[in-house]
């Protein structure tokens, strides 16, 4: 029997690598499977594990406030030594770009442990956009064993840096969480109905346009979420019924300009951070999304929802190739020019709404369970 070390420590990994999660645990003949958390994200974290009844092995509760890249590249190297010694993994399963990703594929490479990585081979040629999760991917690709990537784009950029061996195209393990995500909600009557009544405190979710809005990018701190804010404000005073939704992400650099700017707009509703379940919930009743997040890019497609990616760069191309995304940056009246082609002209929302979601079928983590199994 092998043993399987899972890591994450953040919301997004742990949505990632829920599905693959439950996967593996279908085979318990074959693999001893443990959960390793490294909390980096402490509460929004503790909200996905939750929702999908995952209980860690191992919990490093590293979060701190104020913390830097510095206390968490540090802490978790010292703390993940500890647990490697005490599990002695076979493989260390690692998903994405984190800080926690890089630290865990490194200490796991000390060790001498074999790494297999989710969600791998994205770029955006920029090392300092993302800010540092292009660097954390970049490296993480070079010390990895297996890579497994969401499409042939990323496999390619692999392929270009000399990583040729062990690379397979499986899809993104998202899709599988939103459809494991969706179909919880819809089994469970009481959780369904809970969010509904929360939302209806808010909109009429029935008969309103809603457009959902996420950002939390380090790269857009000051200038590039001042433009941001002033776009949002301009759409809602231009389209008044509009129900702009906007979960508020706890970094300080994003609640200052979004409080000061936004606040008091009748038709804009500040919320504090949705758990996942109720982010999904409204991501599937919302006419369109603006956000800077990977994971939204690549889900909402599966929704048939259009989305604008708030960023100047993108690792993830393909949706942009295949037509479910555009990428209109920063800058304000990009933004504005963008949400207003889409409400004004409804042949061109219906093209990005109806158009292939280039990550996946939502059998990713089945696909990487049986080549693990194989190797």
């Amino acid at each position: 029997m092998r043993k399987i070390l899972m890591i994450f420590g953040t919301r997004p990994e742990a949505i990632k690598m829920a599905p693959l999660y439950w996967e593996f645990k279908k085979y318990q003949e074959d693999f001893d499977v443990k959960v390793c958390v490294t909390a980096q994200h402490r509460q929004m974290l503790d909200q996905v594990l939750n929702f999908f009844n995952i209980k860690p092995d191992y919990d490093l509760n590293l979060m701190r406030n104020n913390q830097s890249l510095f206390n968490i590249t540090s802490d978790s190297i010292v703390e993940l030594e500890k647990v490697y010694d005490d599990f002695n993994p076979h493989i260390v399963l690692v998903q994405g770009d984190t800080t926690t990703s890089f630290t865990s594929a490194l200490s796991a490479y000390y060790k001498k442990i074999k790494v297999a990585h989710i969600e791998a081979g994205l770029r955006s040629g920029n090392k300092y956009s993302p800010f540092p999760e292009e660097i954390n991917r970049v490296l993480v690709g070079h010390i990895a064993d297996y890579h497994f990537a969401p499409t042939e784009k990323a496999k390619q950029n692999l392929y270009n840096e000399g990583i040729r061996e062990n690379v397979w195209v499986v899809g993104n393990t998202v899709i599988d969480a939103l459809f494991l995500g969706l179909r919880i909600l819809e089994e469970n009557e009481e959780l369904r109905s809970k969010i509904e009544l929360y939302f209806n405190g808010i909109f009429e979710f029935q008969r309103e346009k809603i457009i959902l809005v996420t950002g939390h990018r380090r790269e857009s701190f000051g200038e590039g979420f001042e433009n941001i804010c002033n776009a949002l404000k301009e759409i809602a005073e231009s389209y008044p019924e509009l129900k702009i939704i906007y979960p508020v992400h706890l970094n300080p650099n994003v609640r200052e300009p979004v409080n000061r700017i936004l606040n008091g707009i009748k038709n804009i509703f500040l919320l504090e951070p949705l758990e996942y379940p109720y982010l999904i919930w409204l991501m599937s009743k919302s006419f369109l999304i603006l956000t800077d997040s990977g994971g939204i890019q690549e889900e909402a497609p599966s929704l048939g929802k259009p989305v604008l990616v708030m960023r100047e760069v993108t690792e993830r191309v393909e949706g942009i190739e295949a037509g479910t995304a555009r990428l209109v940056g920063t800058k304000k009246e990009k933004i504005i020019d963008a949400v207003r082609s889409l409400i004004e002209n409804p042949s061109k929302y219906q093209k990005m709404a109806k158009a292939i979601n280039p990550y996946g079928d939502g059998l990713a983590s089945k696909r990487i369970v049986e080549i693990i199994r194989s190797i």
